[in-house]
């Protein structure tokens, strides 16, 4: 069974109901001007302190790798194709001195596809994105005039997992299996995390490992993840991120009473919090890895609202 529909469906009409008129809204702690949010958290400090976490030398990539069957929230494609410009019939490129040839590529793609950067412009609600920003002064056809993420410094920081596939003693969580502040503050006891102001917070809950292979179509349409009170406390620790090794961090099918994917609103757009989608986990957790260096420099399109990206984990 798939939740493609039931998501666009919730999506639909929660975008149905937004208001001509700009809500309420209280400027971000870090200024009315501000673009960046909990990216304004990278400091030296924070970097050096980091860097401390570097003890056996090792290093693991968290994005995945994605092609055209890679499973995308809908629509959402990619299409790739190799080319050898001015080669055919077998032409070389006799203009370097000697016959040379080469490939190409041109791509052709939505960005939310695999491991991303969800930037401040992704999602917001009743017209509105972070910091108070009305959707009719940033939302351009040819790119984000404000918020896009070619604007965020490199994300570097002290980054944690948090193993809640472990604290519900399984290897994969179920379709829909939801958390909030509870489970999380007892599975972090239990596993002896602490997570700072400005640190990257990240949920393993065995849903790449256990599900994208074997079954990408259930993988790419429902998952596990927070619940819309688990969202609230996560941004009341403060950190520059929350992911997890989902496509979507919240739970898919959403826990009864909870609105669909709110919780991107609550990190997006009230907190100016990121999140980090398809976050590939398992390798960590599988070397017993709690809290490493996260280092992260996106791609730099101008006016992007999401970023492909793989963010290297240093222990």
């Amino acid at each position: 069974m798939t939740f493609k529909p039931l998501i666009a469906a919730s999506l639909a009409l929660g975008f149905a109901a937004t208001s001509a008129f700009a809500q309420d809204c209280t400027p971000s702690k870090w200024g009315a001007e501000d673009q960046i949010g909990s990216a304004n958290l990278v400091s030296a400090e924070r970097t050096l302190e980091a860097a401390k976490l570097i003890k056996q030398g090792k290093s693991m990539p968290l994005g995945i790798v994605i092609g055209p069957d890679t499973p995308a929230f809908p629509p959402r494609s990619l299409s790739l194709q190799i080319v050898q410009p001015n080669q055919q019939g077998g032409q070389k490129l006799s203009g370097f001195g000697y016959e040379g040839n080469y490939n190409d590529d041109i791509i052709q793609t939505w960005i939310g596809i695999g491991s991303q950067l969800d930037g401040l412009g992704h999602l917001g609600e009743n017209g509105q994105y972070y910091n108070c920003l009305d959707e009719k002064e940033i939302s351009a056809i040819g790119g984000l005039t404000k918020l896009g993420t070619h604007a965020v410094p490199p994300l570097v920081a002290r980054a944690v997992i948090i193993d809640m596939a472990k604290h519900f003693g399984k290897e994969t969580m179920a379709a829909g299996e939801h958390f909030g502040e509870a489970d999380i503050k007892a599975a972090m006891e239990a596993q002896e995390v602490t997570v700072n102001e400005g640190d990257i917070v990240l949920f393993h809950t065995g849903w790449t490992d256990g599900m994208l292979e074997s079954e990408p179509t259930a993988w790419g349409s429902t998952e596990p993840g927070l619940n819309n009170e688990g969202a609230v406390y996560m941004a009341s620790m403060n950190p520059m991120a929350v992911g997890a090794d989902t496509w979507g961090l919240e739970a898919i099918p959403a826990k009864e009473g909870d609105k669909v994917f709110y919780g991107h609103v609550t990190l997006l757009k009230d907190n100016g919090i990121y999140i980090l989608e398809t976050m590939n986990t398992g390798p960590l957790v599988r070397d017993g890895v709690k809290e490493f260096m996260f280092v992260l420099g996106q791609p730099l399109i101008k006016g992007t609202v999401q970023a492909m990206i793989n963010p290297v984990a240093l222990y």
